[in-house]
Order: C-alpha cells, then sequence, then structure tokens
C-alpha cells in the first residue's frame, strides 16, 4: 500500500543574535530573568536589512535535499506553510520554486500560523497516498515574525524570532516506516485573540493603521493557560489509537515551542520522559511555523532516532488550528 516517509530534512536561521539584554535595554526594566525562568529563551535570531524569508527557506530546503539525496529537479510538491509571507500575493512558494529550481514542482502556500509545519507534511501525504504523480513532496515551516513585531509591546517582541525549516516526504511502500495517522481540529472561537489583524482585505493598511502600530503583531486576548496541554494530550493520544500504536512507543515528540512549561506538562500527562519533546527555544526563541521542523531537524541531525522509531509532530497556532500526526521513522 502507498504510503509517505520523510528522507530528509534542514533549517536554516539569520545571523543576527538579539540577546534578552537587548531588550532590558529597549524596554527600560528586567527581562531576561522572566524570559529564562519560565521559557528558557536567552536569545533569538532576527533577519537583518536585506534579507527575505525565501532566502532562509531555500538554505532549509537545499540541506533537507543533500540528506535526501535528491535534486531540485526530483521535487514534484512544495507547500510553504507560513503566517509571514513575502507577499499579501502572490504565493511565496512561487518564489521559491523559481529560485531554488524546483522547476517541476506544483507549489502553494498554507497558513495555519505556528500549526502550520504539521498540516503542511499531513497534506503531502495526503497528495502521495492520493496520487502517484506525486513522489517527492518538500515541506517548508517559514516564519519571520521580526517584520511584524511592535518593538516597544513587550508582551510581543522578547518572544519571536525567525527560521526556516523543511523535510522531503517521499512516496514509499516500506512497511515498516512511514506515515501512521493524523488529527487536525480548528477552535475557530478564538480566531481573534492573537494575529496581524490589518493589512488584509477587512483592514487595509492606511496612515492610521501604521501610526497606531495596528499592522503589527498583537496579542488581543489571553488565552486560557490549560488550552495547549489538554488539546496537546488528548490529540496525541488520538493520533496513537488511530496509528495502532501505545503512547508509551513514541520516541520523539515535536511541538509547538511557546511555552516549555504546557510541553513538559503535556509529557507528563502522556507519562513520557519529559526529555522526549525535543525543545529549542533558549537559544532560537519562537519561530512559529518553523519551530517544529527545526527541532525534529536539530534531533535527526543528533542521531536521536534510529529506523522503526515513532515520531510524533504537534503544532497549534492562531486561530485557533491545532494539528498532529505520527511517522514511523
Amino acid at each position: 500500500m502507498r504510503n509517505a516517509r520523510i528522507i530528509g530534512t534542514g533549517m536554516a536561521v539569520p545571523n543576527k543574535v538579539v540577546p534578552n539584554s537587548w531588550f532590558n535595554e529597549r524596554l527600560g526594566e528586567d527581562v531576561d530573568t522572566w524570559l529564562q525562568e519560565n521559557l528558557t529563551i536567552r536569545e533569538r535570531r532576527w533577519m537583518s536589512e536585506g534579507e527575505k524569508m525565501s532566502d532562509f527557506i531555500i538554505s532549509a530546503i537545499n540541506k533537507a535535499l543533500e540528506m535526501a539525496k535528491l535534486t531540485p529537479k526530483d521535487i514534484d510538491l512544495l507547500i510553504v506553510s507560513t503566517d509571514t509571507p513575502e507577499f499579501v500575493s502572490p504565493s511565496t512558494a512561487s518564489v521559491v520554486c523559481y529560485e531554488a529550481g524546483l522547476v517541476n514542482a506544483a507549489s502553494f502556500d498554507l497558513n495555519t500560523a505556528c500549526a502550520g509545519f504539521v498540516t503542511a507534511s499531513e497534506t503531502a501525504v495526503n497528495f502521495i497516498k492520493a496520487d502517484k504523480r506525486y513522489t517527492n513532496a518538500v515541506v517548508v515551516g517559514a516564519y519571520g515574525m521580526s517584520r511584524f513585531l511592535n518593538l516597544d509591546d513587550k508582551k510581543t517582541v522578547t518572544l519571536f524570532a525567525d527560521g526556516a525549516s523543511a523535510a522531503v516526504i517521499q512516496a514509499t511502500e516500506d512497511e515498516v516506516s512511514g506515515h501512521l495517522s493524523s488529527d487536525i481540529q480548528t477552535k475557530g472561537e478564538y480566531n481573534d485573540y492573537m494575529g496581524i489583524y490589518h493589512g488584509g482585505s477587512a483592514h487595509p493598511v492606511d496612515a492610521e493603521s501604521i501610526e497606531q502600530n495596528m499592522h503589527k503583531l498583537v496579542f488581543a486576548k489571553k488565552f486560557p493557560k490549560e488550552l495547549n496541554p489538554l488539546m496537546w494530550t488528548n490529540m496525541i493520544k488520538t493520533v496513537a489509537e488511530r496509528g495502532g500504536f501505545e503512547v508509551s512507543e513514541i520516541k520523539r515528540a515535536y511541538m509547538t515551542q511557546i511555552n516549555i512549561n504546557q510541553i513538559h506538562e503535556t509529557m507528563d500527562n502522556l507519562g513520557l520522559p519529559r526529555e522526549t519533546a525535543t525543545t529549542i527555544m533558549s537559544t532560537l526563541g519562537y519561530t512559529g511555523s518553523s519551530a517544529i521542523g527545526m527541532a525534529m531537524d536539530i534531533s535527526v541531525r543528533n542521531n536521536e532516532l534510529q529506523k522503526g522509531d515513532i515520531i510524533v509532530m504537534m503544532g497549534s497556532g492562531g486561530g485557533l488550528t491545532f494539528a498532529c500526526n505520527a511517522f514511523r521513522w
């Protein structure tokens, strides 16, 4: 039976390092202590002037292709998940297809915010399973949120960072490795809690919105702190049941990286060691739709996975969208 497996990963981040001390000076107060004690964040990477999101996407793709031993011409499908695209239109994927030499790839963007990498991987899997014209797909998580931050808003400016991650997903008939199951849910009642609400057709950018920083990212309402751990726990259990494996068999969990305490709570709920969840926010900050792919790439390159290991990806993003899937490595 035709299935899909991950055969290559890659990531890229800007060279510019922004330490917590920069925000202490900018905001005139000690935010470093809280960030390290509650989120483990010490520093993050931001794009410099003249850099583009597509620069990092292409670098991440090239690294994933190298691991997969494929060339750009081998790729049939490119899916870019981002809520910080290069343009409102056309798609960032079209830019990347051209600049990365993916001359044979169909492409499109999707936006489920920070759940995007999981949603993109699930979409690619379903393309491959459903249509034999698709053999090699590249999925990307891309995040350039530094371009959408109000530098004087301490609720947002200290958390977010930039980067891109990629994975090559290939058709397979191998019964040992490949996609196992998934679950995607939307809690649309939270759509007005966090986002970039100006710049689209509902609220075009004008002089007033720019003056008041309304075209930047805002936390408009406070999310219930129990929501992520509850959803993550239940969805991982659902994916395990659908995939025919026990939760205790999970070797690695790649999670939305917004709050390490919520990650630990989820691992505790599942009876898994906390180190099952790879965490990257201490030096990379919160990289949104790229974070899960970045965590996976670091894990793969650290030789943390063996053939047959079960991994889960669990993402949640503004909207709110929750996406979870499982693969056998």
